[in-house]
């Protein structure tokens, strides 16, 4: 894998980053995006 690959995939697996939103079918990262990654981890 290239450093590009292996930087997007980081980026995919961080709730913090609009990759991983974008990833997961959002446009981007939302306003709440805290709120959901802890649900998430219930």
């Amino acid at each position: 894998m290239s450093k590009s690959d292996d930087d997007n995939h980081a980026n995919q697996c961080n709730p913090n980053n609009d990759a991983y939103w974008e990833s997961r079918g959002d446009d981007e990262r939302p306003d709440d995006w805290k709120d959901r990654v802890e649900d998430d981890e219930e």
